[in-house]
């Protein structure tokens, strides 16, 4: 029997209301620790007046080229959305992620998404 060493891994995470400004918060532990190489989200319905803006932090610092715009104009449920870190972008046990709307948009909606880190990259 083979074994894997899991080099990505992907952290969920979801906002309840995508257009009221506020962030969720993800406790990093020892097996998470590497490079964020990938945010990604997914829409559960449409947003209206205008895109949603999300960014993400470790720490209270923010993640060089984290922002995901997710587009107002043409939204629907199922619209993918991701952006690639290039900095300040690595993690360690006892870090905190922080995904943040600025809660421009309008209409309910949650958004699901996927942090992914690359573990061997750190």
């Amino acid at each position: 029997m083979s074994t894997h060493d899991l080099k990505i891994i992907s952290v969920p995470f979801h906002i309840d209301d995508v257009s009221t400004a506020g962030q969720v918060h993800i406790p990093v532990n020892a097996e998470m620790e590497g490079d964020i190489i990938e945010i990604r989200t997914v829409l559960d319905a449409a947003i209206g007046t205008a895109n949603a803006v999300l960014i993400t932090k470790i720490n209270g610092t923010l993640v060089t080229g984290s922002t995901v715009t997710i587009t107002q104009s043409g939204s629907a449920t199922r619209d993918v959305d991701s952006a690639a870190p290039t900095g300040a972008n690595a993690v360690v046990e006892g870090d905190v992620i922080e995904v943040e709307t600025n809660g421009a948009s309008t209409n309910t909606v949650k958004v699901f998404g996927m942090i992914m880190i690359n573990r061997g990259g750190h």
